[in-house]
C-alpha cells in the first residue's frame, strides 16, 4: 500500500467532506496522487463517496488502532505487554519472528492496520481489509521446547472464543486445529510459529486474524464462506477488542506454561463444531481418511475413529473437513 493512501484516509477520518485540492495541499502532493489514493482505498474495501465539484468523504471511517489506547484498556495488565501498531506490513508473524530472534521479550505485540502478505496454515494466504479486520501477533517465551507446546493452537483458540464471547459475540465455534467459525463460516484463524531448541527454551509467535466487519468486495475476494463479528451480534471498538483478547491470551499462556493443553481440553471439545461428527481428513500425501471425530488427546492431537481404529493426527500434517465437504 502506498503510504500516502493511509495519510489521505486519515484526513477523511472525521467523516467530513474534503476536496482533492484541499487534501493535496495538506499532504504536499498533486491532485492526481490524491485521486490514485482514493482508488487504492476502494481496492482495500473502503467505500469512498465522490461528490462532483465538492470532493471526497468516507461512507464509514475506520476506527484506527492506537497502541496507547490498547495499553490503557488493559489497565493494570498493560505492564506485561509491549504493544506496537504498524500501518502496513507483509505479515505481523514474519515481523515478530524476526524481533523474537533479536531478543524481543514475552508480551511483545504487533498489530497492523493492513497486512499485505498475511499467512495462514499450510502456506495459505490470509485476506484482511483496512479497518475491517483485526490482525495481530503475540510473542510468548516458554522454558519447554517445541514438543512441550503441542496443543498450544487449540488453547489459543479457546482463549479467542472466550474473549469474543465476553465482547458480546454469540455462536462462536472452533475447528481443529486453528479455525474460528460462526455458523460454519470462517470468522478468523490462528497461526502459531515456533523458534528455539527442541528441548527448550522456545519462543511462540501467535498470529491471529479476525474479521470484524467485512465489506462486500473483500468477501468476494475470499475463496471460502466467511463471516464477521457483526453477524455474530458484536461490533466492537477494535482497540478494546484487542485489549480483551490480549488479557485472556495472557491468562491462557500462563496456565499452558504450567499445565499444558490438559486444562483446556474439555473447553475445546465443547467449542469444536465437528466433535462427534463424521469427517474427512486430507493428509500431506494426498490420502483422505474418513471417520468420526472422537475428540483430542492430551497433546492436542485429533482423535479420528476410522474403520481401522482410532487414528491420532497432528495439526501440521492434516486438514480437517466435515464429511462430504470439498477438500483443497
Amino acid at each position: 500500500m502506498n503510504p500516502l493512501t493511509l495519510a489521505t484516509l486519515r484526513l477523511l477520518s472525521d467523516g467530513g467532506l474534503r476536496s482533492g485540492e484541499q487534501m493535496a495541499a495538506a499532504l504536499g502532493v498533486t491532485r492526481a496522487t490524491v485521486w490514485n489514493a482514493m482508488r487504492e482505498a476502494e481496492s482495500l474495501g473502503l467505500e469512498v463517496q465522490r461528490l462532483r465539484g465538492q470532493g471526497y468523504r468516507l461512507a464509514a471511517s475506520p476506527a484506527w488502532l492506537d497502541a496507547n489506547r490498547i495499553t490503557a484498556a488493559l489497565g493494570a495488565g498493560g505492564a506485561r505487554f509491549q504493544v506496537q501498531v504498524a500501518e502496513a506490513v507483509d505479515s505481523t508473524n514474519t515481523r515478530l519472528l524476526a524481533a523474537a530472534a533479536a531478543g524481543a521479550p514475552t508480551g511483545s505485540v504487533l498489530a497492523a492496520e493492513l497486512q499485505t502478505g498475511g499467512r495462514g496454515r499450510r502456506g495459505r494466504a490470509w485476506t484482511s481489509g483496512l479497518g475491517s479486520s483485526l490482525t495481530f501477533s503475540l510473542l510468548w517465551r516458554f522454558e519447554q521446547g517445541a514438543a512441550g507446546l503441542s496443543g498450544l493452537s487449540l488453547a489459543v483458540g479457546v482463549a479467542v472464543a472466550q474473549a469474543l464471547a465476553a465482547a458480546g459475540a454469540s455462536g462462536i465455534g472452533l475447528k481443529w486445529p486453528n479455525d474460528i467459525l460462526f455458523q460454519g463460516r470462517k470468522l478468523g484463524g490462528i497461526l502459531v510459529e515456533l523458534q528455539g531448541d527442541a528441548l527448550g527454551p522456545a519462543a511462540a509467535v501467535v498470529g491471529i486474524g479476525i474479521n470484524v466487519r467485512l465489506p462486500a468486495p473483500l468477501r468476494a475476494a475470499v475463496e471460502q464462506p466467511v463471516a464477521d463479528l457483526a453477524e455474530a451480534g458484536c461490533i466492537p471498538e477494535r482497540n478494546g477488542l484487542l485489549a480483551g483478547l490480549l488479557a485472556r491470551l495472557a491468562e491462557v499462556m500462563e496456565r499452558f506454561t504450567a499445565e499444558g493443553f490438559g486444562p483446556f481440553e474439555s473447553a475445546f471439545r465443547a467449542l469444536h463444531v465437528l466433535h462427534g461428527q463424521a469427517a474427512q481428513v486430507l493428509l500431506p500425501d494426498g490420502r483422505v481418511l474418513q471417520g468420526v471425530v472422537e475428540g483430542t488427546g492430551g497433546d492436542g492431537a485429533l482423535l479420528l475413529r476410522t474403520a481401522q481404529g482410532v487414528v491420532r493426527l497432528h495439526g501440521g500434517e492434516a486438514s480437517l473437513r466435515a464429511a462430504g465437504a470439498v477438500l483443497p
